[in-house]
């Protein structure tokens, strides 16, 4: 068996055991539909789906295209639905902080050039006054209309904030074995795919909206980590 035979394996494997995770939450949610006043567990692991971007190797239906996670410093108080809700932007203007968001970020850029928005300000420094967020307010939206859209999972994994979380150990693993940075492609992106217009390489030859850990190698041990946590969450009413 090759080194891709194994990734396939390993690849349909993890899609099962998402299948699994989707039937404990009663299915994959659209993020722009969700409020703060869901049971969402403290901390967790997200994946996120999008429409139009289809599995062909692994099996049928939608592909993962971002896995993330959020309290990765020792002391944070990030919980999971804060970050969910730093990437959608707020419910009632949708206008969001792409500064505060890697996510936000790499879609932003996509969307502008796919658009012909000029944004030559997006991703420059940590903050920004009002009158350059003003003039990105336009992508702002656009961004929170299309990540608002994208359905996506949750799964609960209560451990305590640090780099050596558990959680950190799912996502990092997750993102190793979907991408398909400098290997063999599997479940490749459309040719439609939103993110082929985004200015970071890593974004384009993974197929993921994700940039940390798209070129390292993957534990297949992490898929029985990950079927254990999925088997031991409770179901979401």
């Amino acid at each position: 068996m090759t080194l891709s035979d194994d990734r396939l394996y390993d690849l349909i494997r993890l899609y099962e055991i998402l299948d699994m995770l989707a039937e404990r939450i009663g299915g994959p949610r659209i993020l722009a539909e969700c409020t703060g006043q869901m049971r969402w567990p403290k901390r967790g692991v997200y994946f996120f789906q999008e429409y139009g971007e289809n599995r062909s190797d692994s099996g049928t239906g939608l592909r993962i295209v971002r896995v993330g996670t959020h309290a990765l410093k020792t002391g944070s108080r990030t919980t999971l639905w804060k970050r969910l809700s730093q990437h959608r932007g707020p419910a009632k203007t949708g206008v969001g902080n792409h500064r505060g968001s890697i996510f936000r970020l790499l879609v932003g850029t996509a969307l502008a050039a796919a658009n012909g928005i000029m944004a030559p300000t997006w991703g420059q420094c940590s903050s920004a006054p009002k009158p350059i967020r003003e003039k990105e307010m336009r992508l702002e939206k656009l961004v929170s209309r299309t990540i608002g859209q994208m359905p996506f999972m949750w799964l609960e994994v209560p451990d305590p904030p640090g780099p050596h979380s558990l959680r950190g150990y799912i996502e990092r693993n997750a993102i190793a074995l979907l991408s398909n940075y400098n290997r063999p492609t599997l479940d490749a992106p459309s040719s439609s795919w939103l993110g082929t217009h985004c200015n970071r390489e890593k974004v384009r030859a993974s197929g993921l909206w994700n940039q940390n850990h798209v070129d390292e190698p993957y534990d297949p041990a992490f898929l029985d980590e990950l079927e254990r946590l999925v088997r031991k969450m409770k179901r979401v009413l």
